[in-house]
């Protein structure tokens, strides 16, 4: 870096970015004074050229990102990949970030939020404006596994007993209730609210976009009735290991708890499914238990992302109002402080990491 004086007086550069004035601040190299009139206009030109180019520069390495990892997980007998949204400044900090799990549908994986749902885009402009805090987002990858405990992958167990663990290992975040989220759409807010009412003392708040929540069984067209988790050995639906699994053998229990989780729920009112109603159902159910923590939108659309990408706006700006600041860094051990700086540097340089513990 470079310090320039004028006259023996300290020449003040203007900038327009606020973190290159503090990188210029902390500069220890010193150019010595200017001799002539010439001999300044040169270092000016050399000096604005030096500034553009670290402002690319540091532009480059301040921006967030979005990648694709894995984790082994022992519960499912196999990798259960995930992609990861880093924020702004998440590599030259050592704060602690909340964190949302953004669950997919049926059919879906963990690149859906980020191909179809625009998920990036929108955390960077939710963080930029202030709206919510820097925070870390999780998207999980379990292809027709609907979020809970099946025949074929026991999801359920493998989400909480093997990745929220090593989200928790491998990245800054808040481990208390306070900085955990939960949101998802279709099957995936089927999961966000079963999680919500299953493990109230884990998760602040939760949102629900388009939750194929259907308090009796699913309707013939619903991808539930040829799902593995809710299937007889036959092959045919079972309604009795749907209703086992769904909200509804749950709320009771969930009501008598202590611990309130927040909600956000949204459908379109010209779902094809029928989730509206069964959304509406829902949130009765809530309301009358929890009618400050409970909060419903219906909005114009069919089950798609052309609702999805936009509600999951609104959701976060919900779910970031009841817990989630970042918190200061804690005292950490050698080998930990390595690992927090060396994962984000090798995310920066674009090399591929997978399967670490």
């Amino acid at each position: 870096m470079i310090l320039v004086y004028q006259s023996d007086q300290e020449f003040q550069v203007e900038l327009n970015a606020s973190h290159l004035r503090r990188v210029l601040v902390r500069s220890r190299v010193r150019v010595l004074p200017l001799v002539g009139r010439r001999g300044q206009l040169e270092m000016y030109r050399y000096l604005s050229a030096v500034l553009v180019l670290m402002a690319s520069c540091l532009a480059v390495n301040a921006e967030s990102s979005l990648t694709r990892e894995s984790h082994r997980s022992v519960e499912l007998g196999r990798d259960f990949p995930f992609a990861i949204y880093l924020p702004d400044g998440y590599a030259r900090s050592e704060q602690r970030y909340p964190v949302l799990y953004l669950l997919h549908g049926a059919g879906g994986d963990e690149s859906a939020w980020e191909k179809e749902g625009g998920i990036k885009e929108t955390a960077d402009r939710l963080m930029r404006s202030g709206d919510i805090p820097a925070s870390i987002i999780v998207m999980p990858g379990c292809r027709d596994c609907w979020w809970v405990d099946g025949a074929i992958d026991k999801a359920e167990t493998a989400f909480w007993s093997d990745l929220v663990p090593a989200i928790q290992r491998r990245y800054r975040t808040i481990e208390s209730r306070e900085g955990r989220f939960v949101a998802g759409l279709s099957a995936g807010g089927y999961g966000a609210v079963r999680f919500a009412m299953k493990y109230p003392d884990k998760i602040a708040a939760a949102a629900a976009l388009s939750p194929a929540v259907y308090a009796e069984t699913p309707p013939a067209i619903s991808l539930a009735r040829v799902q593995p988790p809710f299937l007889r050995p036959d092959g045919s639906f079972d309604d009795v290991a749907w209703k086992a699994r769904n909200y509804t053998s749950l709320i009771d229990w969930y009501c008598r708890q202590k611990q309130r989780v927040a909600f956000f729920l949204v459908s379109g009112d010209n779902d094809r499914y029928g989730i509206a109603f069964e959304t509406m159902t829902l949130f009765k159910r809530l309301y009358g238990h929890q009618p400050d923590l409970t909060e419903l939108r219906i909005v114009d659309g069919d089950h798609s992302w052309a609702i999805w990408s936009k509600s999951i706006e609104t959701a976060m700006r919900y779910l970031f109002k009841h817990g989630g600041k970042t918190q200061p860094a804690v005292v950490a051990s050698a080998s930990d402080r390595a690992a927090m700086v060396l994962l984000p540097t090798m995310h920066r340089a674009g090399q591929p990491i997978a399967n670490y513990p």
